[in-house]
């Protein structure tokens, strides 16, 4: 058993340390925040193993407070191990402002010292951090992250203030700064290596977070195959109201059924669903270029393929409970009926988004007079 201690487990970067933590067997946590029982920090600490020390002050209300928040609370850390004849590894979230010389680089500067004297004196394993602007869920917004500032207001349609649109900033994502402490853990067969950050300008940022939330109408997402948009994405999610999670998708509606654009990108083309009636035919043209998959989920449907050029008909009996998926190649024709007696429920992908200038969709029947059927296809 592994017994660890985090110091501000009620801040940012704690809450998301215990949250990755609970999921690692063999490891105890005793979390600490502002107001803690000292009786109870105290017999957490006579026992532990590993401290992570996130607790600190960032933005006190008086000047004095950084010294007494970071550098005291960080000596007070290492006065009570000592007074209890312990040397836990001890990991500590710094900052890159350590490297300056405002008043918070300053008390972080001062903090690490106190770390590296314990360490002298007693053996102790120290790791200190010096994170950059740390972004991911549960960051508070209007404090000192402006991610979860422009997350928070543009997830909520407030406005956001720009500074200056082409100041640069280097973000690390809280997933990687967890994992690199889970690293430090004893067992644990990673290695602490660098964590990843992430270069960009405000408006940058602002416009990036202005897409993903205009995805509600345009069902455009970004190019996910870049692990930042994965994880800014995610960040800027975390800020809507639970209540506004949920799309409504615009339906199209005929006497055919309903049709409704789900998704698109120019990365990897476009999703369709659509609700077809008993008897009714979709489709009946040919593309030269897109190609498409049908993938029925609910009912029975009978998709016919014809070469254009070619007289035979390929039919494909399929049902949603198969999960069969039917690749339409370009210069086939191509229809889907729904055979079944409830209604058909399909979902088209389509390699490329939808252009009223230049659809590549050919009116021509599948089924014409002299054709016949190549075979049917269960």
């Amino acid at each position: 058993m592994t017994r660890v201690v985090i110091t501000g487990v009620a801040g940012f970067l704690g809450r998301n340390l215990r949250a990755r933590l609970a999921t690692i067997q063999g490891v105890e946590v005793a979390g600490f925040d502002l107001g803690a029982d000292a009786a109870q920090l105290t017999a957490a600490l006579g026992e532990c193993d590993v401290v992570f020390h996130l607790a600190g002050v960032n933005r006190p209300r008086d000047i004095g407070e950084y010294d007494a928040g970071n550098r005291g609370a960080t000596a007070e850390l290492c006065a009570q191990l000592t007074a209890l004849g312990r040397r836990p590894k001890i990991v500590f979230s710094s900052s890159i402002q350590a490297e300056l010389e405002n008043p918070y680089g300053v008390s972080k500067r001062e903090a690490e010292k106190e770390l590296r004297r314990f360490a002298a004196e007693t053996g102790a394993e120290i790791r200190v951090c010096r994170l950059k602007n740390v972004f991911g869920k549960w960051s508070r917004p209007n404090y000192n992250s402006v991610v979860a500032t422009f997350c928070h207001n543009i997830a909520n349609d407030l406005p956001i203030e720009i500074s200056d649109p082409q100041r640069e900033l280097e973000l690390a994502y809280v997933d990687d700064v967890v994992e690199a402490f889970v690293a430090e853990l004893p067992g644990q067969q990673a290695e602490a290596g660098e964590i990843p950050s992430y270069t960009l300008t405000l408006g940058e940022l602002a416009g990036r977070i202005q897409a993903y939330h205009e995805m509600r109408t345009t069902l455009t997402l970004p190019d996910f195959s870049e692990r930042f948009s994965q994880q800014l994405y995610a960040t800027y999610l975390s800020y809507l109201p639970a209540e506004r999670l949920e799309e409504q998708l615009t339906s199209h509606e005929d006497q055919r059924g309903s049709l409704a654009e789900f998704i698109k990108s120019a990365n990897f083309g476009q999703i369709f669903v659509s609700r077809t009636k008993p008897g009714i035919t979709r489709g009946n043209h040919y593309h030269h270029t897109k190609t498409e998959k049908f993938f029925v989920v609910e009912g029975e449907a009978a998709i016919r393929l014809r070469q254009i050029e070619r007289t035979e008909v390929v039919e494909y009996h399929v049902r949603g409970e198969r999960y069969q998926i039917v690749n339409i190649a370009p210069g086939y024709t191509h229809s889907i009926e729904n055979v079944g007696n409830g209604e058909l429920v399909t979902v088209f992908w389509a390699s490329e988004v939808f252009d009223a200038d230049r659809p590549d969709t050919y009116f021509e029947p599948v089924l014409q007079s002299g054709t016949g059927m190549a075979g049917a296809r269960a």
